[in-house]
């Protein structure tokens, strides 16, 4: 929770804080994302308006996770920036008076409130970091990622490679086996006539 006692409610009244929180629990996607407890600067600027505090900030975390082609551990620094609107309680009555269409509504249920001068940053905290995350997290920018038939890292090994057969061609992969042992189709059969003439 960050207090705005200080800052006041005389509009343009301005307010720069830093701070190090720890990191909330699942602060991230399934494949990279914010240990839970690892250290978050938040370089806060809280400017006071008529409606409420205006609240823009940038938030600097480690990054944990994995490379979603080779399934290796990274690690990155994150920048996330955000700006939200904290509304006074009391702000809420007068933009309602204010507005009269049918989005007012729709508006009131996304607006965040101050409580006793108070407000809390996690949920904008959350949504600014998960939205900064990179999607498919890879460890470098050409991860081959691994084999698809054996599992290898192929960065390991750029040569890797497996013998592959066309599966159309894959049934007489057997019948040049039973060739190889000097037989030939158009030799003459042993014991018989090489021609059968009427």
């Amino acid at each position: 929770m960050f207090d705005t006692r200080e800052l006041g409610r005389r509009p343009g009244a301005l307010k720069k804080i830093s701070r190090s929180i720890e990191a909330p629990a699942d602060l991230g996607i399934e494949v990279i994302g914010v240990a839970e407890g690892a250290t978050v600067e938040l370089d806060l600027r809280l400017e006071s308006v008529m409606e409420g505090v205006l609240v823009t900030g940038t938030a600097r975390a480690p990054l944990t996770g994995e490379c979603v082609r080779c399934l290796e551990p990274l690690e990155r620094e994150l920048d996330a920036d955000f700006q939200e609107m904290f509304s006074y309680p009391d702000a809420d009555a007068r933009s309602r008076t204010a507005d009269t269409d049918d989005d007012a509504e729709d508006d009131e249920e996304d607006m965040l409130f101050l409580e006793d001068d108070l407000f809390d940053l996690e949920p904008v905290l959350r949504d600014a970091v998960v939205l900064a995350l990179p999607l498919q997290p890879v460890c470098q920018e050409d991860c081959p990622g691994l084999c698809s038939e054996c599992g290898a890292r192929l960065a390991d090994d750029l040569d890797h490679h497996h013998e592959s057969v066309d599966i159309r061609w894959a049934a007489l992969q057997g019948l040049a086996g039973s060739n190889q042992d000097g037989e030939m189709d158009n030799a003459p059969r042993s014991g018989g006539d090489d021609s059968q003439e009427k």
